[in-house]
This record gives structure tokens, sequence and C-alpha cells, in this order.
């Protein structure tokens, strides 16, 4: 079997952000409106009064100070509070498409290919605007990429998944290099009425080239040693949107159509399986945790990735073993681990180890042992 690694990465930013100061008052707005319009039911015990959210609260609860937006005037209207972003004609690429070849562009350029290097796309990640054609069959029509292409979906986990199939197929001498993208445009399935989630997602697209070890040429290339995945079906994260609600009117609307999740299980449930998974990763490896050199953990939550990283490590992690994007970009889904990844590799010498570790909705859980060449 061929040794692979990966050998570019890029990262596509939308070019509006939203600070928490801007997302409170706009919700809080909308608190106000709702409370005066519905005065009459609350006060009758017909309605529960909606209370206002503060940026002590988001940035207590989640580490997050900002977040990119594909769309941010949509989202900050307080009589829509929804991304803007219209449809477009099938004669036209995919928003999602765009934003894939964005980050692709650069994650071939850092790993010094062009698109007749690659023989296969694979677009992961937790929201696909349709279901066929997929969209990483149209990424790879953009790019001029023969090969094939397929999507898959394991909510915010996608991105290791992605990184396992890629491989794989390299491995298995079925491509000489494949390219993983991640758009992710979280803001579409947010529901920005919601005082407990409406500061929670951001928009974002990554890329990673997979290739052939003995093929590569990129001076920032990183072995991949092993992949472990983890599933385990729980209902405390989930989008129950899909085809099928258009054959249930009554249920059209119901809030469960966007993301909804129970914060507390989530922390509770979630924190010590990943733990255990990367500890059981290593060992298998027999890696030490004390020669991992960085955790790129998936930016969900700050007080989550302390957790995990503490339970690994015995105490706090310092800056640069855990690094942290989720105050800038939020959370972002899938592309939150790779965000992390892309910004904060260049530092590590030959020989370091590090782990990419995302987590999400399933439960799902994906690790990913790397060494810096």
């Amino acid at each position: 079997m061929q040794k692979v690694v990966i050998s570019g990465t890029g990262l596509y930013t939308p070019p509006n952000s939203i600070s928490n100061e801007e997302l409170v008052e706009s919700f809080n707005a909308y608190v106000e409106q709702f409370n005066r319009d519905n005065a009459d039911a609350i006060a009758a015990g017909e309605l529960e009064a909606l209370a206002p959210s503060s940026t002590d609260f988001i940035e207590k609860a989640s580490g997050i100070k900002s977040r990119f937006v594909v769309n941010k005037d949509g989202i900050l209207d307080i009589n829509r509070m929804v991304p803007s972003i219209p449809e477009r004609s099938n004669d036209e690429w995919s928003v999602l498409c765009e934003m894939a070849v964005k980050a692709a562009t650069q994650a071939l350029e850092n790993a010094g290919r062009t698109a007749a290097d690659i023989d296969g796309v694979i677009v992961a990640c937790s929201n696909l605007q349709r279901a066929y054609p997929a969209i990483a069959v149209e990424v790879q029509e953009a790019l001029g990429i023969e090969g094939f292409g397929f999507d898959m979906n394991v909510a915010c986990s996608s991105a290791t998944f992605g990184i396992q199939a890629a491989a794989n197929s390299v491995q298995l001498g079925q491509a000489r290099a494949v390219l993983m993208v991640n758009p992710e445009i979280c803001t579409g399935h947010m529901n920005f009425r919601d005082r407990d989630s409406h500061f929670i997602f951001g928009d974002a697209c990554t890329a990673v080239i997979v290739e052939r070890a003995d093929q590569a040429v990129s001076s920032r290339q990183f072995d991949i040693l092993g992949t472990k995945l983890l599933t385990k079906f729980s209902n405390n994260i989930r989008n129950n949107f899909g085809f099928l609600n258009r054959c249930d009117e009554s249920g059209v609307g119901a809030p469960d159509k966007l993301f909804v999740q129970q914060g507390r299980k989530v922390f509770k449930d979630v924190c010590p399986m990943v733990a255990e998974l990367i500890g059981n990763h290593l060992q298998e490896h027999n890696l030490p945790v004390t020669d991992v050199k960085r955790f790129w953990l998936h930016q969900a939550n700050l007080n989550m990735n302390m957790l995990i990283a503490r339970k690994l490590l015995g105490r706090d992690p310092d800056a640069q073993e855990a690094p942290v994007v989720l105050d800038e970009y939020a959370n972002t889904s899938s592309a939150g681990s790779i965000i992390a990844f892309h910004k904060h590799q260049d530092d590590l010498p030959s020989g370091s180890h590090g782990v990419i570790c995302s987590f999400g909705a399933g439960y799902s859980i994906g690790s990913v042992i790397v060494r810096k060449r």
C-alpha cells in the first residue's frame, strides 16, 4: 500500500464578519419587539416572554467573539434573521461549489499541484444545498479535474471522515491524489431567534490535498500515520430539514427543521468519548500523549476543547498545544479543525506529531494522526 501525506491545505473566509455586539443588538431588538407585540398573551400566561442575550453570556458559554458569514444584512435584519442567498440558475456554479473552488485553488497552490494531478474530489460537509448532482462532481467540473467525485455528510466530523476516505483511495492505488473540501454555510441552518444557539455558527470553506508520499513535491507535508473513526447514535444534536418535509405540511415550519441541540448533554457525552478515542488511537500507534506537539480540535466550544485537552494531557493546554480559531470564526462545523490545522502548522519542526480531531452530531468522532516531514 502507498504511503500517504497531506501536502496542502486551503481556506476560504467570507468577506463579512459579525461581532458578538452586532449579533446581540439585533437579537435583543427582536426580543423587545416580540415581547411588545405579544404583551397580552404573555401577561395571560399563554406565551413565555423571551430573554435577551449578552456578549458576556456568549463568550462565557462558547469562547466565540465573532463569525464570518456569507451574508450579513439578512441575519441582522430583525424582520428576517436569515442570510439572504438568492438561488442561482442551473447554469451557474452553486454557492458551495464557488466556495470550494476558492479553498481548493489555495490548497492546490500550497501542494504545488494543478487540477491535472488530482484524480478524485470529495465534498464533505454538514449541509449540502441539493440532493444531486453531487456538489463534488460540480467542483470537479469547475476545476477541470478528471476522475471521480462524491459527497459525504458526517456533520461536524465530515472533514476527518473525508480525509480517511481520501487516504484510503490513495493507499489502494485508486488515485494519485484526492482533493477533499468542506464548504460550510452553517448560518443557513441556524435559528437566529433562539437565545441558546443564535451565536454558535459561522461560514467558511477548507480544502485538503491528500496524495502519495513518493510523488509529493510540497514543502509543507504531513505523513498520515493513522485514522480512527467512531459513531454513536444520539438525538442531542439534530437537524430534520430534508426533502420529505414537503410531504407533511403540518411540520414544515417546526423548529427542529433547523439546528437544535441539548448543549449540556452534548458536553457531558462527547468530551469523554473524544478524549478516550484520541487516547486509544495514540496507544495503537505507540505514541505517548507527551510526544504530541499539537491538537487541532473541532472548533465548536472553547470549554469542550479545553476539557478534552485536559483529560489527555493531565493539565491545561497552552495556546500552542490546542490552538483556537473559534473566537474569530465561531463554529464552522467540519471546517473548524482544518482551519486550525491550516493556520497553525508552519511553526512545527520536522518530525513533530499532531492530531486532527473533529466531533459532532451523530454522535461522530474522527481522529487523524499526522507527522510533519
